[in-house]
């Protein structure tokens, strides 16, 4: 019992690893942090450094997500309870990395890797929340915080319709929109105040 306790905290070293800081500073030598929104995330990554270095981040970071999941699916012969617990100390590592001063991103992407092996339906079903938001409405924070803010109903009508998500599935999910949506408190502050940047085509702007 006390060796599954290193799940968590497998997620969050894997979570933890700063690639849009690791993607940026091989690729021109800068750090993300003060470029741009200084945030490590794809968007911003996308914005100083380019598409292909944000498409790169955008993998990884779901990718890692993806595998504290999968390991501790693995290591409890598919508990997802603790499946879900690795998933959110992973998301956590992504938000506050030890490495970087506990500077980290927003957490959507890495969230999205952690939630495609638990409930991949309710994944889908966000990220066409998130695109039509960003359709109509032109803003990628506002479409990531209305997914985020979905996310934790739509596991719940979607993990097994008809019956309820395992507490521990629901906790996760409950636990990393509220911390996604706490990350994204100044693009809120932001929206309400319109001076949010819209995105553009050929280009990401938050």
């Amino acid at each position: 019992m006390k060796l599954l306790w290193l799940l968590p905290v497998g997620g969050y070293i894997a979570g933890s690893i700063p690639f849009g800081y690791l993607v940026v500073k091989l690729r021109r030598g800068g750090d993300i942090r003060a470029a741009g929104s200084g945030n490590i995330g794809a968007t911003n990554v996308t914005r100083v450094a380019g598409a292909a270095a944000g498409a790169l981040t955008l993998l990884l970071d779901a990718g890692k997500g993806y595998l504290a999941v999968w390991a501790a699916g693995r290591f409890t012969s598919g508990d997802i309870t603790w499946m879900a617990i690795a998933g959110l100390a992973a998301i956590v590592g992504h938000m506050f990395p030890v490495w970087i001063g506990f500077r980290g991103g927003k957490g959507v992407a890495t969230a999205v890797g952690v939630f495609v092996p638990i409930c991949w339906q309710a994944v889908l079903a966000a990220l066409i929340i998130w695109a039509l938001t960003v359709a109509v409405w032109r803003y990628v924070s506002l479409g990531s915080l209305v997914a985020a803010a979905a996310m934790p109903m739509l596991i719940y009508a979607l993990y097994a319709p008809g019956h309820a998500p395992p507490q521990g599935v629901s906790f996760a999910a409950v636990l990393a929109a509220v911390l996604i949506i706490l990350k994204h408190r100044a693009n809120l502050e932001r929206l309400l105040a319109g001076t949010e940047n819209r995105w553009k085509i050929g280009g990401a702007k938050e």
